[in-house]
């Protein structure tokens, strides 16, 4: 008796449905169960990377504020009416800008912190605002940003607008964080400040600009508009002061934006007490959600009020449950689909030969670190093994070649920093020779004509003597002879200054007190000028250490600028003398002033100059000297006026 055979067909087919209903049913329990874990796993992932992008949105808010700002304080005019205490200068500068750039706050602060102007509420002015942290960093030559809290008191003083729209009622709402408030008052602000420094570099105050938050939904609606495309129900974003909503789209029941709702007491712990991230279903307003929640940090390091943004979770569990009908579906269609296939071990065969294509295209492509998962113990095998070893091969080659670019771009940037140094240096001591050159070169110019000018000069006036004794006291040529004998006395002076400027004498080096230096002169003062009018106001600080010094040489200076001042005031004033310790590293500082006509803007420049005066009998040297001299002694000179406002003179000199 034959047995019966059956085709190799239907092997085949009994052979494929086998397996294959074993598969439908593993992967209908598992693509079901997988579906509703990636989808949750997706959206976590989405609204954390919504989350990335809300923070890139909401830092480029803080870096538009602080090109605003930085931009503001480095313009030169900005620096000149700080300087000048410039009120209406700063009102043209600063409250167009303000209003054209969208910020609720821009104000100045001279170098002590006290407010020189407030675009937003000019009319209040000289408080302290040095307490500020990143005021006092500013002041300190930095630009510094950050997300600071303003009191009510604070906000007052910036302008009674924005302490309106600062206050945000307390609206309870189910699993809310408790709250012992019921109005919020403070502020919450993106806040940037940058120094103002004049031409020489020197700080003259600062520049702060900012954007309250509070009740300004402009910032979320960006976020919104950017992470969700501007769907109105794909998600929304908010911004909270500590657990307090203070901005958001994220809508109540009413349909209104939920602003004064409070976080739920679990995001709360996390996010504003341990300052952590929070990703995951959090219960938002009404409904849950799936959020993300990242801390908002002061300067100081505190966690002040965080950043979120989310979407709701209802959407997606309507989308597990289409899924898992169209996997049920899917699969019930692929089992019908599977009797079919009677060409499933040719399939089979094949599957090898195209993992391997798939795995080379995307080697091909650029991927590295690809590997084939084929395992048969034939060619196809070997083939395999070979492959793999070739990409691990070429991704370790890949590896070295990325150090060694790392490396090389690093070895060319510490090079070009040195290269870049040394230029400054070059450049700056290029300068101080060019100076010390033309210095050199005038000494030795006013050196010759001085002793030029006076053999000539001594024959005119043994001459003119001569004639003086020769003629009597009623002749009328008497008086042009007076005239010709006081012009070769004032020409004699003219050339002894020139003497001085070229003849530098070297220093001798003793210890003295400045106090009882300054002392000294403005008592013999009164001998060489006359004090008619005039109040001398002396400010001497009386812990100072005596210095090292040529006491005459720094006579000569600080008389110089004692009798400059003087005849700065040819009508009286106030003539005032003071010193004090400039920092403790061991500055003194001497400070001559006056209340008189002031130097002109274009001229302030040009002071320290040869041969450069606006007084119709100078020589113009006697502040050359003075420089050349302080600059000899280590310190600085330098002077600070306005047309009719005086003139101030410090010299800095170190002990």
């Amino acid at each position: 008796m034959s047995r019966m055979r059956f085709p190799i067909k239907l092997k085949l087919t009994i052979a494929t449905l086998i397996p294959l209903s074993v598969a439908i049913i593993i992967c209908w329990m598992a693509g079901v169960f997988i579906l509703h874990e990636k989808i949750s796993v997706q959206a976590q992932e989405k609204v954390r990377h919504d989350l990335n992008t809300a923070h890139e949105a909401y830092q480029h808010e803080l870096s538009r504020i602080a090109s605003v700002v930085r931009l503001s304080a480095s313009l030169p005019r900005t620096a000149d009416a700080i300087a000048t205490d410039d009120i209406a200068g700063l009102g043209t500068i600063l409250s167009p800008l303000r209003e054209s750039e969208k910020l609720d706050i821009l104000v100045a602060v001279d170098t002590r912190g006290k407010v020189v102007y407030r675009a937003n509420n000019p009319a209040c002015r000289g408080d302290s605002r040095k307490g500020n942290t990143l005021v006092a960093q500013a002041l300190r030559g930095n630009v510094t940003s950050g997300t600071v809290i303003f009191s009510e008191d604070e906000l007052v003083a910036e302008g009674e607008a924005l302490t309106r729209q600062a206050v945000i009622p307390v609206v309870a709402t189910p699993r809310a964080h408790p709250r012992r408030m019921s109005v919020e008052r403070r502020g919450m602000l993106l806040m940037v400040a940058a120094p103002v420094r004049n031409e020489s570099g020197k700080i003259l105050g600062s520049l702060y600009g900012a954007v309250l938050l509070n009740n300004n939904n402009t910032l979320v609606d960006a976020i919104k508009g950017i992470v969700f495309d501007g769907g109105e129900d794909r998600g929304s974003a908010t911004m909270f002061l500590w657990d307090l909503r203070i901005a958001t789209n994220v809508r109540t029941g009413n349909g209104s934006r939920a602003i004064g709702t409070s976080l739920s007491g679990e995001v709360y712990d996390r996010v504003i007490v341990k300052g952590q991230k929070w990703v995951g279903r959090a219960f938002v307003v009404k409904d849950w959600c799936f959020s993300a929640y990242e801390p908002i940090f002061s300067p100081d390091g505190t966690a002040i009020g965080s950043l979120y943004v989310g979407m709701q979770e209802a959407p997606y569990t309507a989308l597990k449950k289409q899924m898992s009908l169209l996997l049920t579906g899917v699969l019930l269609l692929s089992a019908l689909i599977g009797i079919a296939i009677s060409g499933y071990q040719g399939k089979r065969l094949a599957q090898p030969i195209k993992e391997l294509e798939s795995v080379a295209r995307r080697l091909a492509a650029g991927e590295r670190g690809v590997k084939s998962t084929v395992d048969t113990r034939d060619e196809i095998g070997e083939l395999a093994q070979m492959f793999n070893e070739m990409s691990s091969a070429l991704a370790e080659r890949e590896d070295r070649i990325q150090e060694l670019n790392s490396t090389l771009e690093q070895k060319v940037t510490e090079r070009t920093a040195e290269v870049e140094e040394k230029s400054r240096l070059l450049a700056k001591a290029r300068e101080e020779l060019i100076r010390s050159e033309k210095l050199a070169a005038i000494g030795e110019l006013a050196a010759g004509v001085g002793h030029e000018i006076n053999n000539p000069l001594a024959i005119i006036r043994g001459n003119t003597e001569l004639l003086q004794i020769a003629l009597p006291e009623s002749d009328p040529n008497r008086e042009e002879v007076e005239t010709i004998f006081q012009q070769v006395k004032r020409v004699e002076r003219i050339v002894a200054s020139l003497l001085t400027f070229a003849r530098r004498q070297p220093k001798r080096m003793e210890t003295f007190s400045v106090n009882a230096l300054l002392r000294e002169i403005v008592e013999h003062v009164s001998y060489q000028v006359p004090l008619d009018g005039i109040t001398v106001q002396e400010r001497y600080a009386e812990d100072l250490r005596e210095v090292q010094g040529d006491s005459g040489q720094l006579r000569q200076v600080f008389t110089n600028l004692i009798l400059n001042a003087v005849q700065a005031m040819p009508d009286g004033g106030l003539l005032t003398i003071g010193t004090m310790l400039y920092d403790e590293a061991g500055i003194y500082c001497v400070q001559v002033s006056d209340s008189g006509m002031g130097i002109p803007h274009q001229h302030a420049s040009q002071l320290f100059n040869p041969f450069f005066t606006t007084k119709s009998t100078g020589t113009g040297l006697g502040l050359s000297v003075s420089y050349g001299i302080v600059k000899e002694h280590g310190g600085q000179i330098d002077v600070r006026s306005a047309p009719g406002e005086g003139a101030t003179f410090k010299v800095l000199l170190p002990v």
